[in-house]
């Protein structure tokens, strides 16, 4: 008997559609437009369903990634929707912003021969069909409540996570946010062109639907401290609460007028609006040349919002080359791509102000690559003679971020690193204070959406084991 043929592997993934550059640089619509259904399935089909699923260990929260990409090529997209949000409650969220290139796609077995499969992709596409269809949380079954009241600290990707998990395992989960808005730094760190504020809030929804409350306006540690929410009937606690304090340069003109951290600059743009102006009138002044400090992705997002806003020109000043850089290849690729102006090898000396205290110019220094130093990054170090003098207006730190010291000093027995971070395991998030985990950036320093909703996860479970146990 003639054996069939073997399926020719195809070793070319779907590209995603995108907005034009030019169009795109001047408004704050989405910039990645999504799979349509043909593509989802084109895509889908490539996944060859390998016996070993390296994607799957690949991934910091186990999503079932075979199975719901088995889904979806099947036309069964409820199902595909509950096998990723059995593991991951915040898929939207997950598929636009996760680094999947350096997790679940760099172990594609695909990925050895041609391009990976686009996990993210697909995973956003099943995210935005349920939301489209509006079914969420109709086939989750919660078990019967333990009686066990758990606080959250923080409504970030950790704060969430952690959340989701203990709600759909029977407890009482409240969740404390501090600002406004649930989301913490998916609201108001990643821009509206990457991250729309309407999908975080209907993952929001989503975990709500699960019984968790959300309150907002609660700065706990001026509120309430760790030790009050413990006296007062809560069976554990778990903090994520973020990185939010900026770190600075240090260098003369940091306090000019016209100096922002990132996190101010996107604070004001994200969460307070600046980019409805004038629907919604917050002060933000945009000069005309732009100098943004960093090459991670904060930095792209701050010169990419410098630029929609309204500058000429907009800088991103690096100390180390293209090939150091920290930030997604498509985050960098998109900023390129809109006109935004590299300056690698480039470190600022000083920022110059005028008689009035405003920034007018940038003195730096140009840079060459010495030895690697701990990153495995190769060490900068000051080209002599260098020094050059950029025209600027605006400055916009973006030098990554430090945990908010309020909780940890007002926390008795809570155990801090010299970088401000809470000492807890990285397995289970437990910290050295009876009945405290803590997960994400608090622990961590700034770090990935998904590395802090694998913190959330893990922790959810630790402290499942040690509530049913007690």
């Amino acid at each position: 008997m003639e054996e069939k043929p073997k399926s020719k592997l195809n070793l070319n993934r779907v590209e995603m559609p995108r907005q034009d550059p030019k169009v795109r640089a001047h408004n704050y619509n989405e910039v990645a437009l999504g799979y349509t259904e043909e593509m989802s399935k084109q895509e889908a089909t490539r996944c060859i369903q390998c016996p070993k699923r390296p994607c799957v260990a690949g991934c910091p929260v186990n999503v079932d990634i075979p199975e719901f990409i088995k889904a979806v090529r099947e036309d069964n997209m409820e199902e595909a929707v509950n096998i990723l949000k059995s593991k991951n409650a915040l898929p939207g969220i997950c598929g636009r912003v996760c680094p999947q290139e350096t997790q679940c796609e760099q172990v594609c077995s695909l990925g050895k021969k041609g391009a990976p499969i686009a996990i993210g992709r697909l995973e956003r596409y099943v995210a935005d069909w349920d939301l489209g269809h509006k079914k969420q949380a109709a086939s989750t079954e919660l078990p019967k409540p333990t009686g066990k009241k758990i606080a959250v600290i923080g409504s970030g990707p950790a704060g969430l996570t952690c959340a989701a998990d203990l709600a759909r395992l029977g407890h009482k989960v409240t969740v404390f946010e501090a600002l406004h808005t649930a989301g913490g730094v998916l609201m108001y760190g990643i821009p509206e062109f990457r991250l729309p504020k309407k999908i975080v809030q209907s993952e929001v929804d989503y975990i709500k639907s699960l019984g968790v409350d959300v309150q907002l306006d609660s700065v706990m540690g001026k509120l309430a401290t760790v030790d009050d929410l413990l006296g007062s009937g809560y069976d554990a606690i778990f903090l994520g609460t973020g990185a939010g304090l900026p770190m600075f340069l240090d260098i003369p003109g940091e306090n000019l007028n016209g100096v922002y951290s990132a996190n101010e600059f996107l604070t004001r743009v994200n969460l307070m609006k600046a980019y409805l102006f004038p629907e919604y009138d917050t002060p933000i002044k945009i000069g005309k040349k732009v100098a943004v400090i960093g090459g991670g992705n904060v930095a792209m997002d701050s010169a990419r919002c410098a630029l929609r806003l309204g500058a000429d020109q907009v800088y991103i000043v690096y100390r180390r080359s293209h090939a150091e850089m920290p930030a997604r290849h498509e985050e960098a690729e998109n900023a390129e791509e809109e006109g935004i102006i590299f300056k690698f090898l480039t470190n600022p000396k000083q920022i110059i102000g005028d008689d009035k205290g405003w920034v007018k110019a940038m003195e730096c220094n140009e840079m060459e690559l010495g030895e690697p130093d701990a990153s495995g990054r190769r060490r900068p170090v000051v080209k002599a003679g260098s020094e050059f003098t950029m025209d600027v207006d605006i400055v916009v730190v973006a030098l990554g971020t430090t945990p908010n010291p309020l909780i940890p000093s007002t926390t008795k027995g809570l155990d801090v690193t010299k970088r401000g971070t809470v000492v807890a395991d990285e397995q289970s998030g437990k910290t050295v204070k009876d009945r405290v985990w803590a997960g994400g950036d608090v622990v961590t320093g700034a770090a990935t959406v998904i590395s802090a909703m694998g913190a959330g996860k893990r922790a959810a479970a630790a402290i499942h084991t040690y509530l049913m146990g007690s």
